[in-house]
């Protein structure tokens, strides 16, 4: 498979590797870019495996918590100045009431609820479309209507974070409580953790991740000049020191607390809830940032202005 110099800065991009080593990558995986990504793992290269796309749709996250139900929102705009807009917030803000409520499926029911004033959400959103004089789709949502939700909203809706706990009775409703959840939700918007846990993790993705760590461990124990079974033996261990390490970054519960760093999110939980004389447990959460994994068109700004000139 070919590939070209935008893979190159692609790659580049999702790993941090200098051109050179991306391009070797490239040519080793037959223009592969996920394999590219784990020979560069696999050779020490790239820290970390970083999916997510860039962000460039602009508008904004909403979450809320609406009496038992907490709602997460994206809507989508063309521009960064349609945020500061009111009346785009406010229809982000209904919309994200509008799932609370009716507790649509998918997009396509979502489009069908009851907006208000014998209007659709979609018939509203072709109206927002006349009103901004821009493009605007509702992009996701999610919800809970179950347990406890808390709901954080970051730098004016460019991130949202949705938080889900299972609390006990005598504890619904405790200020400490929802403190711990905005601490929790915080966390989420600055780690961007993928999982809850590490059972939550797929097997699929252990597994790869196992081997890339093994063939790291082994490429530096031979390097050292050990005979095979020992830099093998030894490999076995120093991977299961990197699983742990690998779960830490991107399991909610794994990670260091960022408010008190020598203790993980489970145990300042745990702990807050014995101080509570209670129980309180993480079940779940949902983090949307604006235009994650959306890629925007890219333009060649100097063709653009010699296009006008002729």
């Amino acid at each position: 498979m070919a590939f070209t110099a935008k893979d190159v800065q692609n790659l580049r991009e999702m790993t941090g590797v200098g051109m050179m080593d991306c391009k070797k990558a490239l040519s080793a995986s037959d223009g592969d870019m996920e394999k590219a990504v784990e020979f560069l793992r696999e050779k020490g290269l790239a820290a970390a495996q970083k999916k997510a796309g860039r962000i460039a749709a602009e508008g904004a996250v909403y979450a809320g918590v609406y009496g038992t139900v907490g709602a997460i929102v994206e809507v989508n705009a063309e521009t960064d100045f349609v945020a500061k807009n009111d009346k785009f917030m406010d229809f982000v803000k209904t919309v994200a009431g509008v799932v609370a409520e009716q507790n649509p499926a998918d997009l396509a029911a979502l489009l069908a609820c009851q907006y208000g004033a014998g209007k659709t959400v979609e018939a509203q959103q072709q109206e927002m479309v006349l009103v901004i004089g821009e493009n605007i789709k509702i992009r996701r949502f999610a919800r809970y209507d179950t347990g406890v939700s808390v709901a954080y909203v970051h730098m004016g809706g460019r991130i949202g974070v949705l938080l889900n706990m299972e609390v006990s009775d005598h504890l619904k409703g405790s200020e400490a409580v929802e403190e711990l959840g905005k601490d929790v939700a915080m966390q989420i918007a600055a780690m961007r953790p993928l999982y809850l846990d590490s059972s939550a993790v797929p097997q699929e993705d252990q597994e790869k991740e196992h081997e890339i760590q093994l063939v790291k461990a082994m490429e530096e124990n031979k390097a050292k000049g050990l005979p095979e079974e020992k830099a093998k033996m030894i490999a076995q261990n120093m991977v299961k020191g990197r699983m742990n390490k690998f779960f830490e970054e991107i399991c909610l519960v794994n990670q260091p607390f960022v408010k008190e760093n020598k203790v993980t999110v489970g145990k300042h939980v745990e702990a807050v809830a014995k101080s509570l004389g209670g129980a309180v447990a993480l079940k779940g959460f949902v983090r949307f940032e604006k235009g994650e994994g959306i890629e925007k068109k890219s333009d060649d700004f100097a063709a653009e202005v010699a296009g006008m000139l002729k």
